[in-house]
């Protein structure tokens, strides 16, 4: 980084950042731009972005851990599972060229839009969680797949793990974020570490970045979900299309 106001905007980005990710998902989106802006190569914002992430989820656990909310050990074995997808999809990330990188980002923040906008909505008030015999199974084998998108990349993945979460396995909103979080620092360390190996990791920034995205993520996980929910939707679809435009076109 040059300028010393980059390190203010690392960090006032990583608290947005590190909020919404916690409280909802698809933060990414915005932290990875922001580092290809800054100008690092994608997949050196890839792999950087990966130290922020797994602050972020680590502090993350520990707030909703501090009220009381965990779903341990069903976020253990989610978590084990995509850890080895993750492997597989961070070498991908490693090895692809940086304008695909860049074409597939954005293709993915318009789906990340549509998800946010059209995903069905279910009434858990008086549906039983469901975290054990097929549906654990069910779960273990998604979670793979969901690991190699997260190794691969990881924006929008937060979506996508609790839109599963809410649907398969009736979770309420609160401990489907508490189960995200857990399952993300647990894969993440796998594809930081591919990431560390194939040298594709900026220390300072991604310290840097980490320092906001670790408040932000003890904030939102000691808040309500349900304070700011419009608001947080409203201006992640507007970034997420505006970013789109970015690396489609510039």
């Amino acid at each position: 980084m040059e300028e010393w106001y980059h390190y203010l905007l690392l960090i006032g980005v990583g608290f947005v950042v590190g909020f919404i990710n916690t409280i909802a998902g698809g933060a990414s989106l915005i932290s990875l731009p922001v580092l290809i802006f800054l100008g690092l190569p994608p997949s050196v914002a890839n792999g950087t972005n990966r130290v922020a992430i797994v602050i972020q989820t680590a502090i993350g656990v520990a707030g909703f851990k501090s009220k009381g909310v965990s779903t341990f050990p069903y976020n253990l074995y989610l978590g084990l599972s995509a850890l080895f997808g993750a492997i597989l999809g961070a070498y991908i990330a490693v090895d692809i060229r940086g304008e695909t990188f860049n074409r597939i980002l954005a293709i993915i923040m318009i789906a990340v839009v549509l998800l946010i906008v059209f995903k069905p909505k279910v009434s858990l008030a008086d549906l039983e969680e469901r975290i054990t015999g097929k549906y654990l199974w069910i779960g273990v084998i998604a979670f793979f797949f969901f690991g190699i998108y997260g190794g691969f990349i990881n924006a929008g993945i937060g979506f996508i793990i609790l839109l599963f979460l809410n649907q398969v396995n009736h979770m309420t909103l609160v401990r489907a974020n508490a189960t995200k979080v857990a399952v993300v620092f647990i894969y993440t360390l796998s594809a930081l570490a591919v990431f560390i190996y194939n040298d594709k990791v900026l220390w300072e920034v991604g310290l840097v970045l980490a320092i906001g995205n670790g408040a932000g993520a003890w904030l939102s996980s000691r808040i309500s979900v349900a304070k700011g929910d419009g608001f947080i939707k409203t201006f992640l679809v507007i970034m997420v299309v505006l970013m789109a435009i970015k690396l489609w076109f510039f």
